[in-house]
């Protein structure tokens, strides 16, 4: 079978020769200390997008997003990215080119944190954010799509950007600017910024999907859960967001693309509802934090429509083959369920041991079905 063949049997719960080895990617500074090591070539130690040879070298089978096709539906144009501001340890405070203020510290490689942010009412998102919102027909590059679709061999399943509800939205008002527009300064106006980038990228997946191009899944990405949970209620989820989930999986399956995939850290259980009653069933990465495992309990609640990729606790290839053996002993009870497919629910990073990967890569597809 084909990696292709394998991973849609699985997903839609049909027999499959064996697991295929996927993963999530690789934080550039673990290529980086990869390569310093002299595990891997130095020029594979740079690569930022093309990971095809290292994966080669380690023995995955696929990354899940190495076959997928991209639109732009970010802000356009971008906000210019300046300093506004040094502080006297270094810090430099940072226009970022989604509107928002960000605390950069010298040296600390993690998440900015946020200290101010353009979005803040009316008057910002009429300005300057809806004009940047809007759908344009070179937001899709058809040529670019065209050499996506010669270039499938078959060999691997594909999958199409299907965009954000609400992730995205948290990164331009921040988690604090979020919370305020929601609940202390205007609703309808929330309500109104969520439609309105909504509208702009189903546009854009709706362009794609028009031209015939065939693709396996649908992958939507949001970020709106930590390890207590989602960031916002889960009434109010529903609310701004449920009624775009089922206007994009309804696109989605009506040219033929019933395995719509989203990405979402954190705690996701309080809004899985909101998911799979509009169309989403596949969970991805699935993290797996301080709080265990979630896809066995998301199958209990949902049945067999609740699919899975991920679920695979990464920090285990920090340690040593007894934890890395442990989790690949965990992760084959929920293959027995059905419809799930281990991977590392996130990218690999830094300290994560090369042997230690490339063994699990081998083990995994000595799992049979």
């Amino acid at each position: 079978m084909t990696n292709r063949e394998r991973t849609m049997a699985i997903l839609h719960y049909e027999d499959a020769d064996r697991l295929p080895a996927v993963h999530f990617g690789y934080w550039k500074e673990l290529r980086k200390e990869w390569a310093q090591q002299g595990k891997i070539p130095k020029e594979l130690g740079e690569l930022v997008y093309d990971e095809t040879e290292l994966d080669k070298l380690i023995g995955w089978d696929f990354g899940w997003f190495s076959h997928a096709f991209w639109t732009d539906t970010e802000l356009r144009p971008k906000f210019e990215t300046k300093v506004l501001e040094t502080l006297a340890d270094g810090t430099q405070r940072v226009q970022s080119w989604q509107g928002v203020i960000e605390k950069i510290k010298p040296g600390i490689i993690s998440i900015p944190a946020e200290d101010d942010y353009l979005l803040k009412d009316r008057a910002a998102f009429e300005t300057l954010f809806k004009p940047k919102m809007q759908y344009s027909p070179d937001r899709v590059d058809l040529e670019a799509l065209k050499r996506f679709n010669q270039a499938n061999t078959g060999e691997y399943p594909t999958c199409v950007w299907s965009g954000s509800i609400i992730g995205k939205i948290r990164d331009m008002t921040s988690l604090v600017g979020m919370s305020y527009l929601m609940y202390d300064e205007d609703e309808d106006l929330f309500q109104e910024i969520v439609d309105t980038y909504a509208e702009m990228q189903y546009k854009c997946l709706e362009t794609v999907l028009e031209t015939g191009a065939q693709f396996d899944y649908g992958y939507m990405w949001e970020d709106i859960c930590f390890k207590n949970g989602p960031l916002l209620s889960p009434k109010d989820f529903e609310r701004f967001c449920g009624k775009h989930y089922k206007k994009r999986c309804d696109l989605l399956r009506k040219h033929g693309i019933d395995l719509v995939a989203l990405d979402c850290d954190g705690v996701t259980d309080q809004i899985q509802s909101t998911w799979i009653e509009n169309g989403v069933n596949v969970l991805f990465p699935i993290e797996v934090g301080v709080w265990g495992d979630q896809f066995e309990k998301a199958r209990q609640r949902f049945g067999s429509e609740m699919r899975g990729v991920g679920g695979m606790d990464k920090t285990a290839f920090r340690k040593d083959k007894a934890a890395v053996d442990a989790e690949i002993e965990r992760v084959k009870h929920l293959v027995s369920l059905g419809g799930f497919i281990p991977c590392p629910d996130h990218r690999l990073m830094p300290g994560s041991k090369f042997e230690l990967v490339q063994y699990y890569a081998e083990e995994i597809k000595k799992i049979r079905l």
